[in-house]
């Protein structure tokens, strides 16, 4: 739903869907965790069948990953790692910085800068980070780009430039990054069937109807605020481990004067984006990778993502549009589509 490169919608809503029937039994072997985490509700569901943990010691450990991820990388948590790191404190970044640290810089280097999370600065002068809205001047757009991004940042997070201090906002790769923590704990307990839904999904084996996990997309239109409520269409895993994301420009946007600018920034020209493309779902071998592929899409627009998508051989998209006021859709060839 990654609120950085772009503020990360909660656009993909998991569907359990009644194909086929299954024992009670099974069915009862499944076991759903729920609560809040990272401005929003998080569920958990697996299949609890043969893992000698009990169920209060698992939500235990899930909560104690929450806190990590919020204790190190949240932007919000003001006496969080990343933000005492903004703030020019000195910082002895533990082990899950520096592994965000450094996936961010490598999809950083993939995506030729158009993923940078240093480039916080950019967010907030737009009015989409924790400041209040305003349009920033091309001056101060300028200003800022000067003293933003990757390339200014060592692999030992310090500065390249001197008297320039980039701040970092992993947003855009945090939902899901947290996603597949959470999954990799469930798998060393020898969990097989999964669905990992912290805004982000990370879906792997079967639902407790005994078929591959289903996806709802929504349908991409101004106003529709509840995500489920209205699928543009619904995708079905093969069992294999799939991190699935949504990223979008119809619920975040920013309108002044008649004018709608979109929410997400391209940071190598440090303004919003300008394009037809409405959302963009990426299927990838886990969920941190489909956040920033979902994000990447949404930076570059319809004919780059299709390029890219076509790309990837690990990478499936179903891309939904404008053309001319209608909605169309793009499905890439591997794409599971089973209904909408």
């Amino acid at each position: 739903m990654i609120r950085h490169l772009t503020f990360k919608l909660a656009a993909v809503a998991a569907m359990v869907l009644p194909l086929l029937l299954g024992s009670c039994s099974e069915r009862d072997n499944y076991i759903q965790l729920t609560g809040y985490a990272q401005g929003g509700t998080y569920s958990v569901r697996f299949n609890h069948k043969g893992v000698k943990t009990d169920v209060d010691r698992i939500q235990a450990v899930v909560d104690s990953i929450l806190t990590l991820v919020d204790t190190t990388l949240s932007g919000y948590n003001k006496g969080s790692q990343l933000s005492r790191f903004n703030s020019g404190q000195p910082v002895e970044p533990n082990a899950m910085f520096k592994e965000m640290f450094a996936l961010s810089r490598g999809f950083y280097e993939e995506t030729g800068g158009a993923l940078d999370v240093a480039s916080a600065p950019l967010f907030d002068i737009w009015g989409f980070g924790f400041t209040s809205d305003q349009m920033p001047p091309r001056s101060t757009v300028d200003s800022v780009l000067s003293v933003c991004g990757m390339d200014k940042v060592s692999p030992e997070m310090t500065s390249l430039v001197p008297g320039v201090r980039p701040r970092l906002n992993f947003n855009a790769i945090a939902q899901g990054y947290t996603s597949d923590k959470i999954a990799e704990y469930l798998h060393s307990l020898g969990v097989k069937d999964m669905l990992v839904d912290i805004g982000e999904i990370y879906c792997e084996g079967v639902n407790p109807k005994g078929i591959p996990w289903s996806i709802g997309i929504d349908r991409p239109f101004d106003g529709n605020m509840s995500p489920g409520a209205d699928l543009d269409g619904i995708w079905r895993g093969d069992g294999s481990g799939k991190g699935v994301v949504t990223s979008g420009n119809y619920r975040k946007y920013y309108e002044k004067d008649g004018r709608k600018y979109s929410h997400t920034i391209d940071p190598r020209t440090g303004y919003p984006v300008s394009h037809n493309l409405l959302s963009a779902t990426i299927i990838a071998p886990n969920a941190v990778s489909a956040d920033a592929y979902a994000t990447f899409c949404m930076v570059i627009g319809l004919e780059s993502a299709i390029d890219f998508i076509n790309s990837k051989e690990d990478v499936e998209g179903y891309l939904i549009y404008d053309d001319g006021g209608n909605m169309k859709e793009w499905a890439s060839s591997g794409f599971n589509l089973v209904g909408n």
